[in-house]
């Protein structure tokens, strides 16, 4: 008997037939080549990507700046005069920092020997420590002695025969303020009173002082006239003159024709004063003062005057106050800092680096001056550790620093698959080129 066999069911037909190994091989080489054919497709043009898709700019990465606050001190409080015209100003420190008439012209008495003695300089330089020529004295040079004697004016001895060293002429007129030594000097260096005083208003005009006027050599006319503020200027540039600078500053001098040789500004070695001139009218007291202050590692000038007093010992009170008031304003500050942080980058495809100051910078100001620090930071592309990435710049005042500022870390290039995954942005990075 035989036994009939069922047929075996049907597939389900979810399932899909079982490919052999041959047929499984061959779609994998289908899948793989068409993921390349399409990668090539890209580069070679299709779409978005151009042939040189994978050297194709990249964004720029801008920095985000940290700009320092300002720095301010409180506003020093000055012992001011109370009377005629003053001026004070400090050597590489812009305008006036304190001041009253300093516009007001007024009789500046022997300061115009200062620029006697500067005008002769220009004509006859002398180096610092230096006598240069000798001068010959003369009876002519007695009888200016006398004539000035009979005028009540300020004189220093001077005898016929001797001979003197420039430096020791200039320092007789300088230190007792002899007005017989400043015609004395102008007739040596330019014939005559006459022929110094165009040469002198020209020097005068050449440096900027269109508010002071001379007519003689010593300031005993009262046509000798100047303002505060120009005062100011005189002084400053008469302290750039090494030679001058040395003479003025010296209290007395032995000078063996003439024996020893007093300084009238009776402040010289007090309250920081190593300068300049004292004057004096019939009517008034003037003094063209300097002094030096120490300040951190720096060494602050500040150059003043103050006409008007009713006499010296009130100048020099008026003046002693007033520089103790100045000198405590001026401070030093460092708004920057060497390795400060300036400056950050970050890029789409995470690279981070900073921008940083090379060295720090320290600044001397006066009273409430306020000091700007400014950062100038450039966009970068790609750029290695310690790349030069821009300035940062400390104001205050005339002074200006500049200290190039530095990266710390690094921007790379973002790869190629960032490239092919990021179009919009390297087609925005070309259209920024």
């Amino acid at each position: 008997m035989s036994r009939t066999l069922d047929p075996a069911p049907p597939a389900p037909a979810h399932e899909p037939p079982r490919l052999s190994r041959r047929q499984v091989y061959r779609r994998r080489r289908i899948v793989v080549f068409s993921a390349v054919g399409a990668v090539l497709a890209l580069i070679a043009g299709g779409g978005i990507y151009t042939a040189n898709a994978l050297g194709a700019p990249i964004p720029a990465a801008a920095p985000v700046v940290t700009d320092p606050p300002p720095v301010a001190a409180a506003a020093q409080q000055l012992a001011l005069p109370g009377f005629g015209g003053y001026a004070v100003g400090a050597v590489g420190f812009d305008g006036l920092l304190a001041a009253g008439n300093e516009s007001t012209t007024m009789p500046m008495a022997s300061i115009a020997k200062v620029v006697t003695a500067l005008v002769v300089l220009e004509e006859h330089p002398l180096a610092a420590g230096e006598g240069g020529p000798e001068i010959a004295y003369t009876d002519a040079d007695v009888a200016i002695y006398w004539d000035m004697i009979a005028q009540n004016g300020s004189v220093a001895p001077v005898v016929a025969g001797s001979s003197l060293t420039l430096r020791e002429s200039l320092e007789a007129m300088l230190l007792p303020s002899g007005n017989n030594y400043s015609i004395s000097l102008a007739n040596w260096a330019f014939g005559s009173v006459d022929a110094y005083v165009p040469k002198a208003q020209a020097w005068l005009a050449a440096h900027g002082l269109a508010h002071t006027t001379v007519v003689d050599t010593s300031g005993l006319s009262l046509d000798d006239v100047s303002t505060p503020a120009d005062l100011v200027k005189l002084g400053e540039i008469a302290l750039e003159n090494p030679a001058f600078a040395e003479i003025v500053a010296t209290k007395s001098v032995d000078i063996p024709e003439l024996g020893t040789i007093e300084n009238s500004n009776k402040l010289l070695g007090t309250h920081g004063i190593d300068g300049i001139k004292t004057g004096t009218t019939d009517d008034a007291a003037n003094l063209l003062f300097s002094a030096d202050y120490a300040v951190g590692s720096s060494t602050v000038t500040v150059v003043g005057v103050l006409l008007g007093g009713v006499d010296h010992a009130t100048v020099r009170a008026a003046v002693a106050s007033l520089l103790d008031s100045v000198a405590p304003g001026f401070h030093e500050v460092t708004p920057l800092q060497a390795g400060q942080e300036l400056a950050s980058y970050s890029t789409p495809w995470g690279d981070t680096a900073t921008a940083r100051a090379t060295e720090g910078a320290t600044v001397v100001v006066w009273s409430d001056m306020p000091v700007d620090v400014a950062v100038d930071a450039k966009s970068l592309t790609l750029a290695d550790d310690g790349t030069a990435v821009g300035t940062v710049i400390v104001t205050a005042g005339a002074q200006r620093i500049e200290v190039p500022l530095e990266l710390d870390g690094t921007v790379d290039d973002p790869g190629m698959w960032w490239r092919l995954e990021n179009p919009g942005a390297l087609e925005a990075a070309a259209a920024a080129k």
